[in-house]
């Protein structure tokens, strides 16, 4: 069974500190697979596409796990 993916637009905190913009989730025309459009709030703000469940993983920091990207701020 597949986990459920909810990612919702809107202001993400990566776990090094910056932030994005998740413009939405999308599908790979391939694969099918899930992946987020973001585009990082600083320098060029370029698109960037990146696995859903990557996006979504704990990673660990100080012994802890944290997510990657935490929403900060929803676009709903």
């Amino acid at each position: 069974m597949t986990q459920e993916i909810t990612i919702q637009p809107g202001i993400y905190q990566h776990y090094k500190g910056n932030n994005y913009q998740v413009i939405g989730l999308v599908t790979h025309s391939e694969t099918l697979k899930k992946l987020v459009l973001y585009k990082p709030l600083y320098g060029e703000q370029a698109l960037w596409v990146r696995p859903a469940a990557m996006f979504q993983e704990l990673v660990e920091v100080n012994n802890e796990s944290i997510p990657r990207f935490r929403l900060i701020k929803s676009d709903e």
